[in-house]
């Protein structure tokens, strides 16, 4: 069997199953390892002094390659805006629709890649000071933010009883993810911050957003 047609059987045949193929996983790996070597080079160095070749060479890679995965620097933390969402839809979906929305928030903090990357909460909040005062990287934090309403929203259905594109889940949404980014950034300008989880519990407390049940 020629390549082509192999990688295209295994598309199809992950497709069918409901995952990414592995081709598709390791192009998404590339991404993350891209993302991770540029938010440890902002958070380290700042945006000005970070280049294109010291994110390729810190993550392993060829320019060429860097270029055909990010358009311009500002684009390589993307993958990582959709990867911690996508951790929490992944343990909304472990969890059944009863337990608190807090208790599920706090669960996709104690995750091994979460901890990981909470590790150094000093370079963490380094980092999103960098994303609130860069407009290009707040740009496209806030519109990466956006476009996963549509992975978050179906997670958070369950918990209104209500269909997935009603008013009642699309507030829902909203109301989870700017939660998480007014939290985060309040998290990082703190001179002795709280853990963030436990901020992100009280911002859930505050909107009563724990009472939602289905």
């Amino acid at each position: 069997m020629k390549p082509e047609a192999k990688r295209g059987e295994e598309h199809t045949m992950a497709a069918a199953r409901g995952r990414p193929s592995l081709t598709e996983q390791r192009r998404l790996q590339t991404r993350l390892e891209i993302a991770e070597a540029a938010a440890t080079l902002f958070a380290d160095r700042g945006y000005d002094a970070t280049t294109v070749e010291g994110i390729a060479a810190a993550a392993g890679i060829s320019l060429r390659t860097f270029y055909r995965y990010c358009p311009a620097k500002e684009d390589a933390l993307t993958p990582l805006f959709a990867d911690s969402v996508g951790q929490l839809v992944d343990v909304l979906a472990a969890h059944p629709a009863e337990a608190p929305l807090s208790a599920v928030v706090e669960a996709s903090f104690v995750t091994a890649t979460a901890e990981r990357r909470l590790a150094d909460a000093a370079r963490a909040r380094r980092l999103v000071r960098v994303l609130g005062t860069v407009p290009a990287l707040r740009a496209r934090w806030l519109a990466a933010g956006q476009e996963t309403q549509e992975r978050l929203a179906p997670a958070l259905a369950s918990r209104t009883g209500a269909p997935v594109d009603s008013l009642e889940v699309r507030l829902l949404t909203a109301a989870v993810l700017n939660a998480f980014t007014v939290t985060m950034e309040y998290w990082a300008w703190q001179d002795e911050p709280e853990e963030f989880a436990d901020l992100m519990r009280r911002a859930l407390t505050f909107l009563r957003l724990d009472e939602l049940r289905a």
